[in-house]
C-alpha cells in the first residue's frame, strides 16, 4: 500500500475515491467534475496524468475511450489508504446510499443500492441452490438480482478471476424511497434476530451502527451466528436484521410506499410497529414506530452455513433496477 501523504498520494486516492462511488466507467472530464465535490481540483490534463498512474499499480483498468474502472486491487488500496477515517464509516455510507436512491417503484425505474458477493465460479451452482430456498422463504429485501463474470463490474465491485458476482438488493433501498417521500429514518442498530414458529421473538445479539465501522451483518456471519437454512426450512432459526424507527404521523405513507415496493418485488420490511409499540423486545420511545427489516445478506449467510467460502461487500454501490432480473431466471 502506497503512503498517503505526498499531494501525489492525495489525489490518487481522491481518484479512486471517484471511481468506487461510480457504477459505470469514468473519463478525465467526468473524474475532475466529481472531484471537486471531495475539495479536490485538477484539470482534466492532471487525472489522466494520476491515471497513469493507477493503472501502472493495477488500481484502474482501461476500458476505452479514455474512461477507467477501479479494480479489485484498487478497491482493497482504497480501502486500507483510508482506514484512519472508518470510524462511523457505515452510517455515513448507509446515508449516503439512501440519497442516492433514485427508484421510483410506481414507474419502476431508476437506481438501487446493491450487495455484492463474490463467489467461485465452479461452486456458484451449488450456492444458488441453497440460496434459492432462502428467497422463497422470502427471508430477504428481494428475489431480484444481477449477476457478472470476472473483469465486469457491479456497483464498485470489479470481478475477480475466477469468481462470479452477485447482486442482491440492500434494505437501503427501502430507506431511500421512503427519503424521497419524505419520510425521515432513524438506523438504530443491526442484529441478529430469533424467530420461534416463523414468528419474530427477541434480537439475541446488536450492534449499534454508530459505534462500528464494519457492517454488523457481515460481523455476525463471520461469527457463525446465524441459522438461515433452518429458519427457512422448519420456522425456527436465527436471521439477519436491521432496526429501524420512523416518527408516527408518517406511519401511513411508509404503509403506502412499501405497498407500492412490494409490487415491484421488494419486500425488506418484516415487521411494522405501532405507535411506542416495543417490536421484538425493543423499545421505540415516544411518538415513533419501530421497523425491524430483514438483511440483504440473509441468501449469503446460508451459503456460507452450508460450507461455501463467499465474500461480501456491503453497501458494494448502485445498479439500474432494469438490470436486475428474478433468481429463478438464473441459468435458464
Amino acid at each position: 500500500m502506497a503512503v498517503v501523504g505526498s499531494d501525489v498520494e492525495r489525489k490518487v486516492i481522491a481518484i479512486l475515491k471517484v471511481l468506487s462511488e461510480s457504477s459505470r466507467p469514468l473519463g478525465s472530464i467526468t473524474i475532475a467534475r466529481e472531484l471537486e465535490r471531495h475539495g479536490v481540483y485538477l484539470s482534466e490534463r492532471a487525472v489522466r496524468y494520476h491515471l497513469k498512474i493507477t493503472d501502472e499499480r493495477g488500481h484502474t483498468q482501461p476500458m476505452g475511450r479514455g474512461r477507467r474502472m477501479l479494480t479489485a486491487r484498487g478497491l482493497e488500496e482504497l480501502g486500507m489508504a483510508l482506514a484512519p477515517e472508518k470510524v462511523g464509516l457505515v452510517i455515513d455510507k448507509l446515508d449516503l446510499l439512501a440519497f442516492q436512491t433514485t427508484f421510483d417503484p410506481v414507474k419502476r425505474n431508476g437506481q438501487l443500492p446493491i450487495n455484492t458477493s463474490l463467489i467461485d465460479k465452479d461452486r456458484f451452482q451449488e450456492a444458488l441452490a441453497v440460496m434459492r430456498d432462502i428467497f422463497k422463504a422470502r427471508l430477504c429485501v428481494s428475489d431480484m438480482v444481477a449477476t457478472a463474470s470476472e473483469g465486469e463490474k457491479l456497483g464498485s465491485v470489479v470481478i475477480p478471476e475466477g469468481k462470479i458476482g452477485l447482486a442482491t438488493i440492500c434494505s437501503v433501498a427501502v430507506t431511500g424511497v421512503l427519503l424521497k417521500a419524505g419520510v425521515p429514518i432513524e438506523y438504530r442498530f443491526g442484529g441478529v434476530l430469533q424467530i420461534k414458529d416463523s414468528t419474530p421473538r427477541r434480537f439475541i445479539a446488536i450492534i449499534n451502527y454508530a459505534g462500528t465501522s464494519l457492517d454488523p451483518t457481515e460481523q455476525y456471519i463471520r461469527a457463525g451466528m446465524t441459522s438461515v437454512s433452518e429458519a427457512a426450512e422448519t420456522g425456527n432459526g436465527k436471521l439477519l436484521s436491521v432496526f429501524r424507527s420512523i416518527p408516527a404521523p408518517a406511519r401511513a405513507v411508509v404503509e403506502e410506499k412499501l405497498a407500492a415496493l412490494r409490487e415491484t418485488g421488494i419486500n425488506g420490511v418484516y415487521i411494522l410497529g405501532n405507535t411506542s409499540e416495543p417490536i421484538c423486545q425493543v423499545d421505540v420511545g415516544m411518538n415513533r414506530v419501530g421497523m425491524v427489516l430483514l438483511s440483504r445478506l440473509n441468501p449469503l449467510a446460508a451459503v456460507v452455513e452450508a460450507g461455501i467460502p463467499v465474500e461480501s461487500i456491503a453497501e458494494s454501490g448502485l445498479i439500474d433496477f432494469r438490470q436486475l432480473t428474478g433468481v429463478y431466471n438464473l441459468g435458464k
